[in-house]
């Protein structure tokens, strides 16, 4: 395969070691970290205009964090090695600590909360399910099947305890991939101490943006109306964390053209070249600035539903669109410049191969596959009988011990 090279290039740095799957890596643990931290606004902080989305937020999470750590397999040339990191730990290696803090947050944290606040469903539906299913939620209740007023109210409890862990836990989670990239310390456009605060709230502007666009479009799908005061409230949310972003990475940019190291010419010719499109245009024009924007324009402007709607599923589609284009330009850009700084390569991705276009498509269309079947098994809407006359969502009472 021809790969076109400008300059003085090492051997080593004519072909990319980081394909699309390794940008895939850090999109879908951002979209889980968000999307977790979107949920807890409902359970800690009692924000209760969001709570429509607050099981969705689980369940999304948890379908990208099953799915998260198969880039990296397909990655490795021996995947079957990978699990030996957890025989032999190695505390020095930033990667082999990162499967520690994934499996941390995976059974402490996720599936734990979604057990707990699931807890008295699974328990119902395995007492009047038939079949098949009713073998499964047998199997998930863990033997515990009291619903007693005080089991739940320990269930709401232990589950709030959960979710303030969990905060801390999901920050660490995409903080920890920002760690890797900006402690490569041979790379200058990694090597800033602001790369894991810039990824851990890009993260959540990505998972807030794409829970929203899941709400609005499953709600359609059900044809139930969606609600619009949570819909107004989390691109309220959205918007904020997205200037907090924004001013992050326009902050690093700043320091980088005040420094002015020797590597600066070289990112100055990446981005007016190679990362041009990329960064400028799709990143920080179409997936920053525009979402911003209209963001704003429904907080000043007193628009319909009807128009705030459709400004919100611009906006959430540009915003995900925008941070996969920051994830792109961070890990390929990274490598299109030499360390000499006197020469650059190209990124050749091919189409039908273990790293190439087909088999990203398939790892972005799986956690939806998954969702699907967690939303089957257990669904995240509210029963029509915990609504009220007023539209606002009321706490179903406690159903009696069925043992």
């Amino acid at each position: 395969m021809y790969i076109p090279v400008e300059g003085f290039m090492y051997p080593n740095e004519v072909e990319l070691q980081w394909s699309v799957l390794i940008v895939l890596y850090p999109f879908i643990t951002g979209l889980v970290a968000g999307a977790f931290i979107l949920a807890s606004l409902e359970r800690v902080f009692r924000v209760e205009a969001v709570k429509p989305t607050y099981r969705l937020a689980l369940l999304t999470a948890l379908a990208f964090l099953l799915v998260a750590p198969l880039p990296l397999q397909l990655h490795l040339g021996h995947p079957e090695r990978s699990f030996e990191m957890y025989l032999t730990p190695h505390r020095s290696s930033a990667m082999a600590m990162f499967g520690f803090v994934y499996l941390w947050y995976l059974m402490a944290v996720l599936l734990l909360e979604i057990w707990l606040d699931y807890r008295r469903d699974i328990v119902v539906k395995s007492q009047t399910s038939t079949g098949i299913m009713r073998f499964i939620y047998r199997v998930l209740t863990l033997g515990s099947n009291v619903i007693s007023e005080r089991s739940l109210r320990i269930d709401e409890r232990l589950g709030y305890f959960i979710t303030l862990i969990g905060i801390p836990s999901a920050f660490l989670l995409h903080g920890y991939v920002g760690f890797i990239f900006g402690s490569v310390k041979a790379n200058p456009w990694w090597s800033s101490p602001l790369m894991p605060i810039v990824f851990i709230f890009s993260a959540m502007v990505s998972g807030i943006a794409a829970v929203m666009l899941l709400y609005m479009i499953t709600t359609r799908l059900r044809g139930k109306e969606i609600d619009i005061r949570c819909l107004d409230k989390i691109a309220q949310y959205l918007m904020y964390t997205f200037v907090i972003d924004f001013s992050l990475e326009m902050l690093d940019l700043l320091q980088r053209i005040y420094e002015a190291d020797e590597s600066f010419r070289s990112l100055d010719f990446m981005v007016h070249t190679r990362l041009w499109t990329s960064q400028v245009i799709v990143q920080i024009l179409l997936g920053t600035v525009t979402p911003i924007a209209l963001l704003g324009l429904t907080q000043i402007l007193k628009l319909t539903e009807k128009t705030r709607k459709r400004v919100y599923a611009l906006a959430g589609c540009l915003t995900v669109m925008g941070i996969f284009a920051m994830r792109w330009n961070v890990v390929i850009g990274g490598q299109l410049f030499s360390k000499s700084f006197l020469g650059y390569t190209t990124y050749k991705m091919g189409f039908a191969t273990r790293e190439g276009l087909l088999t990203a498509i398939a790892l972005m269309i799986l956690p939806f596959g998954i969702l699907w079947l967690l939303v089957k098994l257990l669904p995240p809407w509210p029963d029509a009988s915990s609504i009220s006359a007023s539209g606002e969502f009321e706490q179903a009472e406690p159903v009696r011990s069925l043992v």
